[in-house]
């Protein structure tokens, strides 16, 4: 059996998710590529504002669905990542310039409301132009689609057609859902004013669907016009259907708030003759204290905050892990996750086939993950950068050097990067944040003897060795439980309830740093 062949037998067994959702597909298509010659997997961004987390981890776990697909399958796939730049525009932005040129343009598809930064032909077109830059930042492979230029190329006649035959049905699943004053003037079909050019939430008359004619009020006149060539645009529920069949989407994933949108397009799509994608629906981010992620609420963690402070890697391990779990996000998840990927990381050229296939970096890395291993933790580095206080990388590499042999930047690239992330994060949050008291009771005279064992030590004493003896203090100093020890050590010496290994730090640090560390929390309880 082929390589090619054991890992195909190993993913059509593995239970990670990605593999899960592209067993779904296996099964749309039990007798090979569709029609179509290929499978068709889509994300869906609104221009309305700039791309943030919640795109890239659309894209970034669809992508882990087409990859793992690709694994089971030689049928091809494409992915689109569809605009819905048709829309009108329905407030203006908190963080863009021009605010009054958007607010005399409400209503009008995003292609024609002016870009008020002044740079693309539209606000669509420039907020389009930000999603392909954010996309191909990570390399993602991908094409774009722009909603308007499907409604105007006519790509949507055929599927159009269909609405307007099917209109009624339509209705009957749309109106039931919704409340009775919006019953009143709810239309499957947005028409653009020929007057106002304005995207219209009115009533709509079928006149001929074959050539798409409708007719509808528009200021008091009425006005006859055809869906065709961009002069109208669907109810977003109807509009995701009518992608779905048009182009043949094989997959797409939601957020759970989309649950009931999933349900009416996935009727709309049948009534229309098509079939629904597979996908699943992604439980949504919560925020420190508990409470549901809100762009207008400003709660969240932005994927450029993120990256100040960990790599891109370390995101993609967060999003990977339970899709269909909520999660906080926020600052204080960085350091685990990058510690974390980094723990998966280092199992995985030793695991077998199966592991591997169920290790969060297989599908981060699509199979192929970089040999570079780390020599120290994210954490011990953030307790490194702390206790040395303003520093640079330059003087961190100096620590680096004692503890861990040919410590360069050259020879661990991701270390150096690493290096840059502590610092910047322990500049912001944890030196804020120290506190280191006085050591009390039993705690004194265990940190004597700790002075005292470190002096007669080697200066190239081992970490182990150093654990070691911590350790035994630890066990003979008077403490109710080991835990007390460590965590006294942290309080007293780092300034934090939480901290590494000490011997580790110990070695990291130097020993003479470290008794000059001991010395002055011994000098704080006298």
């Amino acid at each position: 059996m082929t390589d090619k062949h054991a890992l195909r037998a190993a993913a059509l067994e593995s239970k990670a998710w990605p593999y899960e959702e592209a067993r779904k597909l296996l099964k749309r298509y039990p007798n090979g590529a569709p029609e179509k010659g290929y499978v068709l997997f889509e994300t869906g961004y609104g221009p309305s504002g700039l791309p943030h987390i919640g795109t890239f981890q659309e894209v970034l776990r669809t992508t882990m669905v087409r990859n793992a697909f690709a694994e089971l399958s030689d049928i091809p796939t494409r992915l689109i990542a569809f605009s819905d730049d048709m829309d009108g525009l329905r407030k203006v932005p908190d963080n863009v310039p021009n605010k009054e040129l958007l607010a005399a343009n409400l209503g009008k598809p995003l292609t024609r409301v002016p870009d008020p930064f002044g740079c693309h032909e539209s606000f669509a077109h420039h907020n389009n132009a930000q999603l392909r830059a954010f996309l191909d930042q990570f390399g993602f492979d991908y094409e774009f689609a722009s909603s308007t230029e499907y409604y105007a190329s006519g790509r949507f006649d055929d599927t159009l057609k269909a609405v307007l035959r099917n209109y009624q049905a339509i209705l009957d699943i749309m109106l039931p859902t919704l409340r009775a004053e919006r019953q009143a003037t709810y239309s499957p079909v947005l028409p653009v004013s020929p007057k106002s050019g304005v995207v219209l939430q009115v009533p709509v008359e079928v006149l001929d669907a074959e050539t798409g004619m409708i007719a509808f009020d528009d200021e008091g006149e009425r006005i006859e016009q055809s869906i065709f060539g961009g002069q109208a645009k669907l109810q977003w529920k109807v509009d995701w259907a009518l992608r779905w069949v048009a182009l043949g989407v094989d997959y797409e994933m939601a957020g759970k708030d989309l649950i009931d949108s999933v349900t009416q397009s996935s009727k709309i799509a049948r009534a229309l003759g098509g079939k629904p994608p597979e996908g699943f629906n992604y439980e949504l981010f919560l925020d420190e204290n508990g409470e549901k992620i809100s762009k207008s609420k400003g709660n969240g963690l932005s994927i450029e905050q993120w990256l100040t402070y960990g790599p891109d890697e370390s995101l993609a391990f967060y999003l990977y892990r339970e899709p269909k779990r909520a999660k906080a996000l926020h600052m204080g998840v960085i350091p685990r996750a990058v510690d974390e990927y980094w723990q998966f990381r280092g199992n995985y050229p030793t695991q077998e086939v199966t592991q591997k296939l169920g290790n969060p970096v297989h599908h981060i890395h699509n199979g192929d993950v970089p040999a570079e291993t780390l020599p120290v933790t994210f954490g011990l580095l953030l307790n490194l950068v702390g206790v040395m206080g303003e520093a640079s990388k330059e003087q961190v590499w100096g620590y680096l050097a004692n503890y861990v042999p040919d410590a360069t930047p050259e020879t661990y690239p991701a270390l150096d990067k690493l290096i840059g992330y502590a610092l910047a994060y322990g500049r912001d949050f944890v030196a804020p944040t120290l506190q280191r008291r006085a050591p009390e009771g039993v705690e004194i005279e265990a940190l004597k003897r700790l002075d005292a064992v470190l002096a007669g030590m080697p200066a190239d004493a081992s970490a182990e060795d150093i654990q070691n003896e911590v350790y035994e203090i630890g066990k003979t100093g008077g403490f109710e439980n080991l835990r007390d020890w460590f965590k006294a050590l942290y309080e007293t010496l780092l300034g934090s309830e939480q901290g590494p290994r000490m011997g580790s730090f110990i070695a990291l640090y130097g020993i003479e740093n470290s008794r000059r560390l001991i010395a002055d929390a011994l000098a704080r309880a006298s």
